[in-house]
């Protein structure tokens, strides 16, 4: 049941505009911060603290497997309650949760905390920040989305260089602690004052209101698109997150294949923008077949292209393009086939075990890469693992 008596009427244009711009921005410090930051420092704070890599990384993933379970509460909450408390309370959790890692003085400890960053992460991050743009904008949300993606992806390029600098200044402590400072400081307050208090009362009509969360997630046809985004992702990050042993077995350098897995990053903002250019038809299965046939094709050139160099990075590129513009499908996907009005909650389920395949990415790589030989196999396994969602698209 909608909050009444403080539910916002549709914003006009102008601030409208502002509000967008604020959640764009929180979205860069929320996933500078709360994401890219922690991977940063991670072998800073194994060095540090005795505790291996592994087992630094692990507390990170668990967080995010903890987002994904506290998303589907979150999406229910931003649908009936209010967007604007529960992304305040997210900065709020999140800094706690920073404070909290920073101090933590063993290896339990490090885990609980990085578990409340992960139900910080549900609030702020993109899920909650979807949740935001479906219900504001309707129809219009595709270019709100565009621009919110685009935004987040520059979270990497601005605070990977500042947490690499805060650690050789001050060590990973005070790093985190400076970072959640600046979590606190700069989204806070945007949060509060853009984002909506409550849904405003809107004329339902029937099949609008039978689409609910527990009719919804009763089909057939929720359960396939969940499958199938699903796989879609597990290939996506598996090999681009395991680009830098892939190309390294290729006979180049470290440091060439470094510059070639941030430069799928660049790729990843070429995709949002081709995305949001691209003419929308009336089939919402058509974006997830496209990107899936593309996909399938440019994992598999990952797996059989010996080189050139230049050709690498034009493939690797393009498979960020694509994992780019698969953000914007899996935003786009429960709005698409549901409707907007129960977007939060729907949303929540969908994008639950979605989220929990994108925390495992980056460990399924070498271990599918050690069962079946080397890197370049296990592309070539992901990519056919990427016909699936072909297949199963129309279906959706």
């Amino acid at each position: 049941m909608t909050t009444t008596g403080t539910a916002t009427l549709a914003p006009s244009r102008t601030r409208s505009g502002w509000s967008l711009a604020a959640l764009s921005v929180g979205q860069i410090v929320s996933w500078g911060v709360l994401y890219y930051a922690p991977i940063v420092a991670a072998p800073a704070i194994a060095a540090d603290t005795g505790w291996t890599l592994t087992e630094v990384t692990a507390a990170i993933s668990a967080g995010l497997i903890v987002s994904a379970a506290a998303g589907i509460a979150v999406g229910r909450l931003i649908d009936t309650w209010s967007p604007r408390v529960v992304m305040s309370l997210g900065a709020i959790t999140g800094t706690a949760g920073m404070i909290a890692a920073a101090h933590a003085s063993s290896l339990l400890w490090f885990f609980v905390a990085w578990t409340v960053v992960g139900v910080a992460q549900a609030a702020v991050l993109y899920q909650a920040a979807f949740a935001v743009i479906t219900r504001r904008y309707g129809a219009r949300r595709q270019g709100a989305l565009a621009v919110l993606t685009l935004a987040g992806g520059l979270a990497s390029t601005v605070f990977a260089p500042i947490t690499a600098t805060l650690l050789t200044a001050w060590g990973w402590q005070t790093a985190l602690i400076v970072l959640a400072g600046v979590l606190l400081v700069i989204t806070l307050p945007l949060h509060w004052f853009t984002v909506e208090q409550a849904w405003a009362h809107q004329s339902q009509d029937h099949t609008a209101r039978a689409h609910t969360v527990s009719t919804v997630i009763r089909t057939r046809r929720f359960w396939t698109l969940t499958v199938a985004v699903g796989l879609l992702t597990a290939s996506l990050y598996t090999v681009t997150l395991s680009l830098i042993p892939l190309l390294t077995e290729k006979g180049f350098s470290y440091r060439t294949a470094a510059l070639v897995l941030g430069l799928v990053g660049a790729g990843q903002v070429v995709g949002r923008l081709l995305f949001f250019v691209t003419p929308h038809g009336t089939r919402p299965w058509m974006p997830l077949a496209l990107v899936s046939a593309l996909s399938v094709v440019l994992l598999t050139s990952l797996a059989l292209i010996p080189g050139p160099l230049w050709l690498l990075i034009a493939t690797a590129i393009a498979t960020g393009a694509v994992r780019g513009a698969h953000t914007l499908v899996q935003a786009s996907a429960v709005a698409d086939r549901w409707g907007t009005q129960n977007y939060g909650s729907i949303n929540g389920v969908f994008a639950a075990p979605i989220t929990i395949l994108t925390a495992l990415s980056p460990a399924l790589g070498p271990i599918i890469a050690t069962g079946v030989g080397s890197y370049s196999a296990m592309a070539l396994v992901m990519a056919g693992i990427a016909l699936l969602p072909l297949a199963l698209a129309r279906a959706t």
